[in-house]
């Protein structure tokens, strides 16, 4: 049985490329992807999620502001019934130059469970997704 993995662009985020990148890459490793496309809230993740019984949501943004509109998105994947839910997050997600490792513990602190930078292959989060996976497969 398929796994099925929300996927989608954050806040005022319009960039699409990267999503239609993530997409053709989840489905082509076998994934049952909900692309829920560009321009979205926390609550718009969580509710395709629940509808749609998703093991993991992947959040991309690439306008730098992902920082502010990523936080307490843990908190409300628990206040929805979500608590093992994976969350995945890449892209531009701050403004400015900043340390990658500062970045990273920022967004893990907020209950991110992996978080990739910009440019990186989407093979190594498939990856990472495949091994996450078979962890918290009950």
């Amino acid at each position: 049985m398929k796994k099925t993995i929300v996927l989608g662009v954050i806040g005022a985020d319009c960039h699409a490329v990267g999503n239609k990148i993530l997409d053709f890459s989840l489905s082509s490793a076998g994934f049952e992807v909900i692309n829920i496309g560009v321009m979205n809230t926390q609550e718009e993740f969580i509710n395709a999620a629940t509808e749609t019984n998703a093991q993991a949501i992947w959040v991309s943004s690439l306008y730098g502001h992902g920082e502010i509109d990523c936080r307490g998105f843990r908190q409300k994947c628990e206040e929805a019934g979500l608590q093992d839910m994976l969350l995945y997050v890449g892209g531009n997600l701050v403004v400015g130059k900043q340390e990658w490792e500062q970045v990273e513990k920022r967004f893990k602190d907020m209950g991110f469970n992996r978080v990739y930078p910009p440019g990186t292959n989407p093979v190594e989060a498939i990856k990472d997704l495949e091994k996450d996976l078979q962890t918290k497969v009950k």
